[in-house]
């Protein structure tokens, strides 16, 4: 699936199924409270935290699939085509840092 196919499914769900879109600042507050539960995922099953027994059950992919599905609501909402804007951001960074990690001394 590409993400003008992702962007696409997800508008064709909200009409079909969620009535409307969520305005954009509740959809902003959804994506950060999506992004603090894949933080916390990641800080207790890959960083120093240990993890609680009511962690275990949560799904890193389907939080990763939450974080997606909210900001692709955010993009089709905001009118913004996420094939175009990351094809320029991977251009943009590939001009930026085209030999600024490759010359980052703690990367090596």
């Amino acid at each position: 699936m590409t993400l003008e196919q992702a962007q696409q499914q997800v508008d064709q769900w909200i009409k079909t199924y969620g009535v409307r879109y969520f305005n954009e600042l509740t959809n902003m507050a959804l994506l950060t409270e999506e992004v603090g539960e894949l933080a916390r995922i990641v800080a207790r099953r890959y960083g120093e935290q240990s993890e609680k027994e009511s962690d275990r059950n949560m799904n890193l992919d389907d939080e990763m699939a939450d974080v997606l599905w909210v900001l692709i609501c955010l993009a089709n909402q905001t009118g913004v085509n996420l094939t175009e804007a990351f094809r320029k951001n991977l251009e943009k960074k590939s001009l930026r840092d085209s030999s600024r990690h490759l010359n980052n001394p703690r990367l090596k």
